[in-house]
């Protein structure tokens, strides 16, 4: 395993005034913008697709908020006629509306909190943001193999993306973020709606093919100069494993999608059974794609929690090699068990299969987290926020998988299927999963990409704040679903309305954290101190080049000397971010 060699940093530090920053202007605002409109430069994009993916991610949070305030009290139609407990209906003004109608805007508030955190947030969010911005400065490249085709994804990304607005400012959609049939060819939601937003989440799917074919072609071509494949940084290995599912994986939901459209558009039969279609196969084509892209979402933040974890434990990964073939397993397996999402409509035998292959797939998944608890053991930890947001993924992400073990079981999936049970799981591994590492590598690389500073008390009362928010909000969930809550109802018995109540202050807890980390961030752009290069003592390629990097990320061609994760012995755990001496490099043997 290797780092790089590029003439001494001093040579580097010596150089840094033939080439400026790629966040330099370029003239004058307009010639700025349009050179960043049009820029191929794969740090520029990186940038442009996490401001996007951020707001994506404010508008699905405020979504979700409406959840939340609709569910403080279930909707109830007393014996006069009149509607008590839609909180929506109210905080918008609505007058005269029944219980149907309440109904009906909670369902598009959770349609759409489900839609773009999916398909516009969740997705895209590490591998085209910061897998864009470090992938070729970990493995030594200029760029991405096809700069060209990675703006155009950009641009596919932002023309799907409007569609979804477009059908948000439209009324939205009351189908569901899965579109299941025949609900979603016979809704009585307008048609426009539903054409197009299921058309974002089919145009969106080009972004994230066209996205992960440039990182398999990167990867394969663009290493520098000694770096063999085992000489990767870990968080390469996920985002190439990542990169082969949406390859793989996407089309099959691109096809389905647009099979839906037709058939709405056209009255043809293809998944409705009141035309001779089958429902089922509308399942079977869906989860066929989007429980291998859960991995799209999860296996990105399992790289970005393999890189902190060591830096900031100063100790050598535990296990490489199992690390990176376990990220290949996970993407291999995950084609394999897209049936334990239809446990209720297939034949005993089919899904017996599809229960043993589910509990096949957390076998390279506990490899990881065993292999991250022993890279922790007799390390030098240093507890910033990086590292705080690391520790609360191994807790989340663990308390996401095991009780992801009834789920994958048939006689207890029956009772739980559909209930809050499975939305609890579902945001401990998705939000305590992909969410919480996001927020890692964010404060872990922000320095590096932006060149400034930020607070760390700040950022760790943000992280206190969705912390806290965060397992207030959806650890209630699991006793709401063990109680027999079903999911996706505005009206519910008056037993679980104390549980709702508590998950929707932890809710608003949640979003107050964001909105730290969010004036922090702002705060840092503004009035931050410069970075130093290697602020965190770190030996991948990212920490060769100044902070903010040059625009054509190295001086000189790198050459490997050493391993990427070879840390001196001890460094005082007292250290924060930028005053970490530089480790001497440990050389490997091996090559």
């Amino acid at each position: 395993m290797a780092t790089i060699d590029t003439h001494t940093s001093a040579t580097v530090e010596h150089d840094h005034h033939d080439e400026g920053s790629y966040l330099k202007p370029k003239g004058s605002m307009l010639i700025t913008l349009i050179d960043w409109l049009s820029t191929i430069d794969h740090k520029k994009i990186g940038v442009m697709y996490l401001f996007a993916v951020f707001f994506m991610f404010f508008l699905g949070g405020v979504a979700a908020l409406a959840v939340r305030i609709e569910l403080l009290e279930p909707i109830r139609q007393a014996a006069d006629g009149t509607i008590t407990g839609s909180n929506l209906a109210s905080l918008f003004g609505l007058k005269d509306y029944s219980v149907a109608q309440s109904g009906n805007l909670y369902n598009r508030f959770m349609t759409l909190h489900g839609a773009i955190m999916v398909f516009m947030f969740i997705v895209p969010g590490i591998p085209a943001s910061l897998g864009n911005f470090f992938l070729p400065l970990m493995i030594g490249a200029k760029d991405v193999a096809f700069p060209r085709l990675n703006l155009l994804s950009w641009y596919i990304y932002l023309f799907g993306s409007m569609f979804g607005v477009i059908a948000i400012i439209l009324g939205g959609v009351d189908t569901g973020w899965t579109f299941y049939t025949p609900y979603s060819t016979t809704t009585d939601a307008d048609h426009l709606n539903v054409v197009l937003m299921v058309l974002a989440a089919f145009i969106l799917g080009f972004s994230s093919i066209f996205t992960g074919l440039n990182f398999v072609v990167t990867v394969h071509k663009l290493r520098a100069p000694g770096m063999g494949w085992f000489d990767m940084p870990l968080f390469v290995w996920a985002i190439y494993s990542t990169a082969i599912i949406q390859v793989l994986a996407t089309p099959v939901i691109g096809i389905t999608l647009l099979l839906l459209v037709f058939e709405r558009t056209f009255n043809v039969g293809i998944f409705d059974p009141a035309m001779g279609g089958d429902p089922v196969l509308f399942q079977h084509f869906f989860w066929f794609y989007s429980h291998p892209v859960v991995y799209v979402m999860i296996l990105p933040a399992m790289g970005i929690i393999s890189e902190t974890l060591t830096i900031y434990s100063r100790k050598k990964i535990f296990g490489y090699h199992a690390i990176a073939f376990s990220s290949l397993a996970i993407a291999a397996i995950s084609f394999l068990v897209w049936g334990h999402h239809l446990f209720t409509s297939e034949g005993t035998l089919t899904a017996t299969i599809f229960s043993a292959l589910t509990f096949l797939v957390a076998i390279p998944t506990a490899v990881k987290v065993f292999n991250w608890v022993a890279t922790l053991y007799k390390g030098s930890i240093v507890l910033n926020t990086p590292m705080l947001y690391t520790m609360m993924f191994l807790f989340t992400f663990l308390i996401g998988g095991l009780t992801g073990l009834p789920l994958g079981a048939l006689s207890t999936d029956l009772h739980l299927h559909d209930s809050y049970y499975v939305v609890a799981h579902f945001h401990y591994t998705m939000f305590g999963g992909m969410v919480v590492a996001f927020l890692a590598g964010i404060h872990h690389w922000w320095p590096k990409m932006f060149g400034k500073e930020y607070s760390q008390l700040g950022s760790k009362i943000g992280f206190f704040l969705v912390f806290i928010g965060f397992n207030v909000t959806f650890f209630t969930q699991f006793f709401l679903g063990t109680q027999g809550m079903p999911r996706r109802y505005a009206s519910y018995l008056s037993e679980f309305q104390p549980l709702h109540q508590i998950s929707t202050i932890g809710s608003f807890v949640l979003a107050m954290g964001f909105f730290v980390h969010l004036f922090v961030f702002i705060q840092s752009l503004a009035v931050g101190k410069k970075a130093k290069p290697n602020y965190c003592g770190g030996l991948t390629l990212e920490w060769e080049t100044s902070s903010p990097p040059i625009e054509h990320n190295f001086h000189h061609e790198p050459m490997l000397r050493h391993g990427p994760y070879e840390f001196a012995d001890v460094v005082p755990p007292q250290c924060e971010p930028g005053e970490y001496p530089m480790p001497d490099p440990v050389e490997n043997n091996d090559h």
